[in-house]
């Protein structure tokens, strides 16, 4: 197989800048909504871009968990993490989606904030109990001798339910934006590239060449 051959022609939609809404929040909804309804098997997962001091990018998949009344989009995780250490130093991120059956993609740039403890605490209480049980015995993105260490760390753990409560370093963590992408495939490689960016407190729209 090579690699060089593979490629395939787009052209489902169209997006024309004079039939965006004014808010790129209100925009991403409506492709999430469009996402799900088209069955799309994890819809809300995302590649989290950070840099940390450095200055060496590094990349994961996190599952977006909310968007807020605020327009602000939440996830969660390890704060001890490579990415929580790299969010220590530089809260600037990434967030990429890619919607291959709908040819599309969504780049969201901005600054994080943690979330309150209480709203961690309630997420964390929402988990399912394995969910629970590894974001406690998982010291995330560290060396471990074998899997073996965490089923043990687990199994101990079921032995004593009231020590399952989360971690003070897991929570939440939640993206201003300051700057969306919105791409959809187009026919003869011209896609569609249409980008908001804040500009003294209101929203911009720019058409990108592909």
């Amino acid at each position: 197989m090579e690699l060089s051959d593979l490629r395939r022609d787009f052209g489902k939609y169209k997006l024309i800048e004079m039939k965006l809404p004014d808010s790129p929040i209100l925009m991403f909804r409506l492709w999430l909504e469009e996402v799900k309804v088209a069955g799309l098997d994890e819809f809300n997962a995302m590649v989290v871009s950070t840099v940390g001091r450095l200055g060496k990018p590094s990349s994961r998949i996190v599952l977006l968990k909310e968007i807020t009344a605020q327009g602000g989009l939440v996830f969660y995780t390890n704060y001890l993490s490579r990415k929580g250490r790299d969010l220590e130093d530089n809260p600037f991120v990434s967030f990429h989606f890619f919607w291959t059956a709908l040819e599309r993609q969504v780049i969201i740039e901005g600054k994080l904030r943690k979330t309150s403890a209480k709203k961690s605490e309630d997420y964390f209480n929402s988990r399912p109990i394995e969910s629970r049980l590894s974001a406690i015995i998982s010291p995330q993105s560290e060396t471990i001798l074998s899997l073996k260490v965490l089923e043990n760390r687990r199994n101990k753990l079921l032995q004593n339910p009231a020590q399952i409560k989360r971690p003070k370093n897991w929570g939440g963590y939640e993206l201003t934006p300051e700057l969306f992408e919105f791409w959809q495939g187009g026919k003869h490689r011209l896609h569609d590239r249409l980008r908001y960016r804040l500009m003294e407190s209101k929203w911009k729209i720019d058409r990108l060449a592909p």
